[in-house]
């Protein structure tokens, strides 16, 4: 693996370090050669199943094919899974991005996807075995989609502690997964005002990381998404890189109020890259996986690959 070469003058200079100090970051888009193409994601899945489906061949070709995210969930086990994804990406000498999702009180808003660990100490358990499981392995990781946006929808008490769990969260990821670029979720152009988004990034602990997401799972340009991340930014003590997701924006977001659900007239964005205006473009929501049963997909639940969602994503129909 090439990362463990180019980082061999970083490893010497943690060694002086003494026990206790984290490692420094150093870059995982220097440690790699791309990203990394899960051949187990759900669209690749699906065609590789489905191969007498007409939809196989443009699915596998137009999605399937390309760098996404892979989304971690509860798991007893999640340090060995985390593991196992990392080391294949790194056995390719390539970048996986990983999405943290697990948090109590998960998608409080939406409500589709709710779930997540069932309290507060689980959560740490999960969490710092998930870092654990990246450990010095090239890694992106999203940590916690529409948290810091949904404090709206929680009580109080929930606010507090999910606030406490995310800076957790930060500190697991600089202690013990010191090639990696963690991102906590910041929202999107639509969803909270910038100055709410920084303070609350700012009490999760956005310091301890690399940066901030915005626009993951929803629509909104990639234009308009770095518009938004620059607002926060002014915000914030300090500004921060950050990353957008690309993997639906084409066409940006209708102005339907339920526009953020399963809508109509998607289409795919610019695939995994470097730079374009933010650290990296990438594809955080897996395109034709449901975001609930709604929209063009009434019968889909969250998180379950639709071959129809996929391939009007393709044609932005």
């Amino acid at each position: 693996m090439r990362w463990i070469a180019r980082s061999t003058v970083a490893v010497c200079a943690v060694m002086l370090l003494s026990p206790t100090t984290p490692a420094t970051a150093a870059n995982p888009l220097d440690l790699t050669s791309g990203f990394y193409v899960n051949p187990n994601s759900a669209p690749a899945t699906w065609a590789r199943n489905n191969p007498n489906d007409s939809r196989s061949a443009p699915i596998q070709s137009s999605i399937g094919s390309k760098p996404i995210a892979r989304w971690f969930g509860n798991d007893a086990n999640i340090g060995s899974t985390v593991a196992n994804h990392a080391g294949a990406a790194d056995g390719q000498d390539k970048l996986p991005v990983l999405v943290a999702y697990n948090i109590p009180n998960r998608d409080a808003c939406g409500g589709h996807s709710g779930g997540g660990a069932g309290s507060a100490s689980a959560y740490r358990t999960w969490i710092s075995g998930f870092a654990a499981g990246i450990g010095t392995k090239p890694a992106v990781v999203i940590i916690e989609p529409d948290a810091l946006a949904a404090y709206g929808c929680l009580t109080a008490a929930q606010r507090t502690e999910m606030a406490g769990l995310l800076r957790y969260a930060t500190e697991q990821f600089k202690a013990k997964a010191p090639n990696t670029y963690a991102y906590l979720d910041a929202g999107n152009a639509g969803w909270g005002t910038p100055s709410t988004i920084a303070y609350r990034l700012n009490e999760a602990g956005v310091a301890n990381i690399r940066g901030f997401s915005v626009n993951v799972s929803n629509y909104y340009t990639t234009s308009q998404s770095i518009t938004y991340a620059g607002s926060v930014n002014s915000f914030l003590p300090a500004a921060k890189p950050f990353v957008v997701d690309t993997s639906r924006n084409a066409n940006g977001r209708n102005s339907d109020p339920g526009g953020w659900c399963n809508p109509a007239g998607a289409k795919l964005g610019v695939t995994a890259q470097r730079g374009g205006g933010a650290d990296m473009l990438l594809w955080v929501k897996t395109p034709g996986v449901s975001d609930g049963p709604c929209g063009i997909a009434p019968n889909t639940p969250a998180g379950t690959f639709n071959p129809d969602l996929a391939i009007r994503l393709i044609n932005g129909t």
